[in-house]
């Protein structure tokens, strides 16, 4: 496995959410580790991170690495969620896309989160502030995530 380098990435626009997109893609949390702190308008997501960057072009019998990451929505004014619950605490989502649609009005507008299973959460922002950051914990797995279709 490559030298273990955290991700510091910052989105201030929609190109740069484009590549915390991609570098989040597939990853797991549970809804437990959703916090929106009104007060702060802050809206924050502890994920376990699958690390793209180093798969990618990596021979099939290296091993993968996931990290535990936080992905954090500064200016957040309201968060609707869909398909998603607290009530079932073991239930995973997996975490698949991130796009910003402007508002009438910029620099406003709305961050949506896309997860599998048709979970989605929407946040009103007054203005686009992502943050993605990678901690110092790094483990590795056998399974790249794969987004054929199993046939039986």
């Amino acid at each position: 496995m490559a030298e273990f380098r955290p991700l510091r990435l910052i989105a201030e626009d929609a190109d740069d959410l484009t590549v915390i997109s991609a570098s989040v893609q597939d990853a797991v949390t549970k809804a437990e580790n959703f916090r929106y702190e009104a007060r702060k308008h802050r809206f924050s997501i502890e994920l376990n991170r699958f690390r793209w960057e180093e798969a990618v072009g990596a021979k099939k019998a290296e091993p993968k690495a996931r990290v535990r990451s936080l992905l954090a929505f500064d200016g957040v004014l309201n968060v609707k969620a869909l398909g998603i619950s607290r009530a079932d605490p073991e239930m995973v989502y997996s975490l698949l896309n991130i796009t910003f649609e402007p508002a009438s009005e910029p620099p406003g507008g709305t961050v949506t989160l896309l997860f599998a299973g048709d979970g989605e959460l929407a946040l009103e922002v007054e203005a686009l502030d992502v943050t993605l950051l990678d901690s110092d914990y790094e483990w590795t797995t056998r399974r790249t995530p794969s987004h054929e279709r199993r046939s039986r």
